[in-house]
């Protein structure tokens, strides 16, 4: 039972949402791993509708106050994209902060919980942030976040089980660190000369920012059909391409995003961008009035990347194409010196974990997502 003093808001003026902002950093603030958010971004994507997911769905912002200071936070919302296309009523949750006190989490989840039942959902999942761009709970490993990968206090998880959630599924993080010795083997870049010159029908390139809308369309059509199978894939509408394109266009580093065409269409594509975290450490996530300059200045001595995704065209795969896409972005990056992440990794794609198993790439951490039936 929850205790007395404990009470949950409905974020629904300037002051709670400013509450709801803040209040990572009053939990998580003193850890040397945390990230805070770039604040400016994040306010604007709550309060003005600029988030893709947010602008489609019902959803709902709490607060928790514990003898009537924030303790706790959560959103909760509700997809139509991914209920029509699984034909389900599930809901989803993010944005999860919590003190370490079981009775403020677990008021949070009963109070999210009752909100989607009102709204009919019969199961819910997350956390799934939609505006972090998070999944998962950090299970276990100790290095610092990547841009758009989530950091918690280990705690959370045992709130999540606690208030009767279980494993839904895992993802995975593994690491090339070119800094610590790490190598493309090099049966991997023979293997993928031997294709590129048994097949010259196939090329590699690097994407054209200068077309930068016509790349995107075809990472989306890419990636729509690619991961169609995948566990959780939700169709990726243009509005969330945009929306993805918006927050990386300032970042994006041609080495890190490759395509394999077939004469001269994309098939395939990698999906890289530069680690900003460390930057948004640096400045305390405030870009003005002085963070931008910081900001930009530090992009160019980034070392630290994100491989976000990987995909190749159904009737393309099995042929090694992977591989071109892999090395590419391997041999452009090596002379960085970079320490590369490929991230959110699910713990059944057996395919990619294959293919990282084969460049040699270690697990450095785990993610968890977890679900819970409400129709009980």
């Amino acid at each position: 039972m929850s205790k007395p003093d404990i009470e949950i808001k409905i974020v629904n003026n300037r002051r709670l949402l400013r509450q709801f902002i803040n209040l990572p950093k009053s939990i998580q603030g003193n850890d040397p791993l945390w990230i805070p958010p770039l604040r400016l971004l994040e306010r604007l994507d709550y309060m003005f509708g600029k988030n893709a997911v947010l602008s489609r769905s019902e959803h709902i912002l709490l607060l928790a106050f514990f003898q009537g200071k924030p303790a706790g936070r959560i959103i909760a919302y509700i997809d139509p994209r991914y209920n029509e296309y699984y034909n389900s009523l599930t809901g989803f949750f993010g944005a999860f902060e919590c003190v370490n006190d079981s009775s403020v989490s677990k008021a949070l989840y009963e109070a999210a919980e009752l909100w989607f039942k009102k709204q009919g959902m019969t199961a819910v999942r997350g956390p799934i942030d939609p505006v972090a761009e998070c999944w998962g709970f950090l299970l276990d490993g100790d290095t610092p976040p990547v841009y758009m990968s989530p950091h918690n206090p280990l705690y959370y998880n045992n709130f999540a089980e606690n208030s009767g959630y279980e494993k839904a599924k895992d993802l995975s993080v593994y690491e090339a660190d070119c800094g610590n010795g790490y190598n493309m083997p090099e049966r991997l870049t023979d293997f993928a000369d031997k294709i590129l010159s048994s097949r010259q029908n196939f090329t590699v390139r690097r994407i054209d920012p200068a077309n930068l809308s016509a790349e995107a369309e075809h990472i989306l059509r890419i990636l729509n059909t690619a991961v169609s199978g995948n566990w959780g894939f939700v169709p990726v509408g243009l509005d969330e391409m945009k929306d993805l394109v918006s927050k990386l266009k300032l970042i994006i580093d041609e080495d890190a995003i490759w395509f394999v065409e077939d004469d001269g269409v994309p098939i395939g594509c990698a999906l890289g961008y530069p680690d900003i975290n460390v930057l948004i450490k640096k400045i305390d996530g405030k870009l003005f009035p002085f963070g931008f300059i910081s900001f930009l200045r530090g992009l160019k001595k980034l070392r630290d990347y994100r491989l976000w995704g990987l995909a190749i065209m159904p009737e393309y795969q099995g042929l090694g194409l992977d591989v071109l896409l892999y090395v590419s972005l391997s041999l452009a990056l090596q002379p960085k010196n970079v320490r590369l992440e490929a991230n959110y990794v699910l713990e059944d794609n057996l395919k990619i974990i294959n293919a990282l198993v084969k460049l040699n790439l270690d697990v450095i951490k785990r993610y968890r997502v977890y679900e819970k039936n409400l129709s009980d």
